[in-house]
């Protein structure tokens, strides 16, 4: 089965961390997101995966190159962003028998990509205890027999989890007309297979669309708690690491550093001296976290540093960020309630209690800079020795 990973988006909702980088290239742990779900159509037997680019379409294409772990790789190349279905429909050449279709800013669990593939035609689904922003599955006998999109009444807390099977005849399907919000979707596809199929419903117990910076944050908890201890690094006698930690070949841990997995260490990056790394936290390539420095629960991409005597809590950097020494995250709201951010100029709750700063690629902080908490910096933006930043740049 030929497997369409849908990696076109330019992932507006996550931005600054996509603004020169394709949202399923963001890092996950030991790999960019999109690669844990073509991981799983590879493990689940997909004998060949189809790419679907666009926004900064070369990022994926040198990750994945034309073989990715020995399964031939195609690309096809959606120029207009007009919905999941066209999308789909921008691959159809490469498709001559059943398919699947995959969300390459989704996380999933493998084993319900492996059943998915084996019951075609199937539909991954997961409950939830609001589906009314989701599509939401009927079932009769273990076959799904309807979608419906966002319902104000559910008939069922079964959401579609956004990861498909379908026969060979769908092909001839993915030309559908435009829905209300003006986009060809890949759930009218659906409907028209289960109206023609006996579609099985895979129900899977985790499952995540990452779409927003915290999302982001939470992927990296949850793909970061499954990496087992390894430690192939230069480490220190005098540092002490504890749980699983991974320290991959090329990456220091200098003298009276405390890790507390899990932690991955990615290769070129340095941590201390004196350092203390605790929680789901990646340190990205060739990043470096200085003398008695504190980061927890986060997530530095290549190339960030954070300069001595700094603390960064629940949050993520971009690429090539400087933070200077003595840069303070608050991560933590004095009245208790969830931190907020903003997402396309709203400000929303990340339902997060503890959330700290989004630094886009390229931002500098001066030494002695506060961040308050759910703050936004922009690619490129700088602040002033010893200021204090409470609204987004």
């Amino acid at each position: 089965m030929k497997a369409v990973v849908l990696a076109a988006g330019e992932g507006t909702r996550i931005r600054p961390l996509s603004t020169a980088v394709p949202k399923p290239m963001l890092p996950v742990a030991d790999r960019p997101l999109a690669a844990h779900t073509v991981d799983a159509a590879v493990d689940a037997g997909a004998d060949e995966i189809v790419l679907v680019v666009g926004y900064e379409s070369e990022t994926v294409e040198e990750h994945f190159g034309s073989r990715y772990r020995n399964v031939p790789v195609s690309y096809a190349h959606q120029t207009e962003q007009a919905g999941t279905a066209h999308a789909v429909n921008t691959a159809r050449e490469h498709l001559d028998g059943p398919f699947a279709v995959l969300n390459g800013d989704n996380l999933y669990d493998p084993d319900a990509i492996e059943q998915l593939f084996d019951a075609c035609p199937a539909v991954c689904a997961v409950e939830v205890d609001d589906p009314r922003q989701y599509g939401v599955l009927s079932t009769t006998d273990g076959t799904v027999t309807d979608i419906v999109e966002k319902p104000a009444d559910p008939p069922t807390n079964l959401a579609n989890a956004g990861a498909y099977a379908f026969p060979a005849e769908a092909r001839r399907w993915l030309d559908v007309p435009a829905s209300e919000r003006g986009e060809h979707e890949i759930t009218d596809v659906l409907a028209r297979v289960i109206g023609e199929y006996s579609v099985t419903p895979i129900t899977t117990d985790r499952w995540m669309d990452v779409g927003r910076p915290w999302e982001l944050l939470e992927a990296n908890e949850w793909k970061a708690g499954t990496l087992e201890r390894r430690v192939d690094g230069e480490v220190s006698d005098a540092a002490f690491l504890e749980g699983d930690v991974i320290v991959e070949e090329g990456a220091t841990v200098r003298s009276g550093v405390v890790v507390e997995g899990p932690v991955l260490v990615r290769s070129g990056a340095t941590i201390g001296p004196n350092a203390y790394v605790r929680g789901a936290t990646v340190i990205g390539t060739d990043a470096k976290v200085g003398h008695s420095v504190e980061v927890k629960n986060s997530v530095l991409s290549s190339g960030a540093t954070v300069g001595h005597l700094s603390y960064v809590g629940d949050s993520v950097l971009g690429r090539n960020v400087n933070f200077g020494a003595g840069t303070t995250v608050a991560n933590l709201r004095h009245d208790g309630d969830p931190v907020r951010f903003t997402v396309k100029g709203k400000r929303v709750s990340t339902g997060r209690r503890k959330f700290g700063v989004v630094a886009g690629d390229r931002v500098k902080t001066g030494i002695n800079t506060s961040l308050t908490p759910g703050l936004k910096l922009d690619t490129g933006t700088t602040t002033a020795p010893g200021e204090t930043v409470e609204r987004d740049r």
